[in-house]
């Protein structure tokens, strides 16, 4: 952690560099990164001092400890090349495991550096191992190897379902059963009823849906208004959308770069495509022709669809970038049932002063991390323990009390006096 402090501005130089984060997106990378590191050695120091308590029994000493699994595979995305990584990667490593980190080609220079530092901090050779190189050509062959314990993952939905399937298979010399930590995207919405402060929630929807050009698994996707402030929210945001500054991230006052590479705009902008077939856009959805385009950037702008139904394609699938469906309600009812008819379950958020409303979404509003009257992105560690349900993944938490023991074995051992 001391050494990522040391060297934190190289590293969201090279975030900027190579993933097109700016300033603020890079920096808290970074920061994230530094309390995951901080965080997993306090946890386990905690762990390994905990003595689970068990029933006493007369003449016997009795105890419960977490012993490591072996050696695991850490696949991370690209859209957090440091943070991410480094809690697939410390995390596994501070109880005991060894790691083979195989990054994302589209990230592979971040992933690098971290080796380098936990290196540099003097971890032994061979505890952490770098493979990169295509997904296609390597990562079937490290999760099939019957040597790999476990395999921690975040990324899209169905290569982390292919994980889980091959993990599932016994290979020739395989004498456990791989256990497979996976976080695999969401279809993020933000409620907003007509008792919420319609100027924060436009901010936290636009600040949700477009920070990192919509790059996050915790991205709002969808904007669920109650009929009465629809039109209003909707204007707010289009608003806020459209003063949004594309460019060059490693400027300071850029709000959003480019999306991460030909095959990403390509994929949102068809998407884009089908939203004009299922909503009514309201901004976005152009081709950018200017001087950042002839750099070699993928630019997209905000783009967002009013009008969209429920069901709609752009409503139920995940994108990946910055693209906003918007979705009108009779009433909050109405509301929680459109937020919850998803397969995800990862982020949600809902703006109202109305405190029966906020209790009923405590207990209603099926995702892993719910906000109230904030931004639906952002979770800090130790403070907002990540992660989803359902298809967003095996339900870990991040950045919790309990993460660390998803690379552990419980050990009982008795002794007679």
């Amino acid at each position: 952690a001391a050494i990522m402090r040391r060297r934190k501005e190289e590293l969201a130089a090279w975030m900027m560099h190579e993933v097109s984060k700016n300033w603020v997106e890079a920096d808290a990378d970074v920061a994230e990164a530094i309390d995951f590191c901080e965080w997993y050695a306090r946890q386990a120091l905690a762990l390994q001092g905990e003595r689970q308590p068990l029933v006493p029994y007369p003449g016997e000493c009795n105890e419960l400890r977490y012993i490591p699994l072996g050696p695991g595979l850490a696949i991370p995305p690209w859209n957090f090349p440091l943070a991410i990584t480094t809690t697939l990667t410390v995390a596994p490593i501070v109880v005991g495991n060894t790691v083979v980190l195989k990054p994302s080609p589209r990230a592979p220079v971040t992933a690098n550096l971290l080796v380098q530092i936990l290196e540099e901090a003097g971890l032994p050779p061979g505890v952490v191992n770098l493979v990169t190189g295509e997904d296609a050509v390597i990562g079937d062959f490290l999760v099939d190897h019957p040597l790999v314990r476990f395999i921690g993952f975040t990324g899209s939905k169905n290569v982390g379902l292919r994980i889980q399937q091959r993990a599932a298979v016994r290979q020739p010399g395989q004498n456990w059963l791989k256990r497979s930590i996976l976080e695999m995207g969401g279809k993020d919405a933000i409620i907003v009823d007509e008792t919420a402060d319609l100027e924060a929630a436009a901010t936290g929807i636009v600040i949700s849906a477009f920070g990192f050009q919509g790059q996050k698994c915790s991205a709002c996707s969808r904007a669920i208004v109650v009929d009465r402030v629809y039109d209003q929210v909707l204007q707010r945001v289009i608003e806020k959308a459209r003063a949004l500054r594309l460019g060059n991230p490693t400027k300071p006052e850029t709000d959003m770069g480019a999306v991460i590479d030909q095959r990403a705009f390509d994929s949102i902008s068809q998407y884009i495509a089908i939203g004009q077939e299922e909503g009514r856009l309201v901004a976005g959805g152009e081709v950018i022709d200017h001087e950042l385009v002839k750099d070699g950037g993928f630019f997209i702008n905000p783009t967002i669809f009013a009008d969209v139904k429920p069901h709609a394609r752009i409503a139920q699938e995940e994108i990946f970038g910055p693209v906003l469906a918007f979705i009108r309600a009779a009433n909050f009812d109405e509301a929680l049932a459109i937020a919850n008819d998803t397969e995800y379950g990862l982020t949600g958020g809902l703006y109202s002063r109305n405190l029966e409303r906020l209790e009923r979404a405590r207990e209603e509003f099926h995702v892993g991390n719910l906000y109230f009257n904030r931004k639906c992105t952002g979770a800090l560690v130790g403070v907002q323990p990540f992660g989803g349900f359902n298809m967003s993944g095996t339900d870990s938490k991040a950045g919790g009390s309990d993460y660390l023991r998803l690379f552990t074995q419980p050990k009982v051992i008795t002794e007679r006096f």
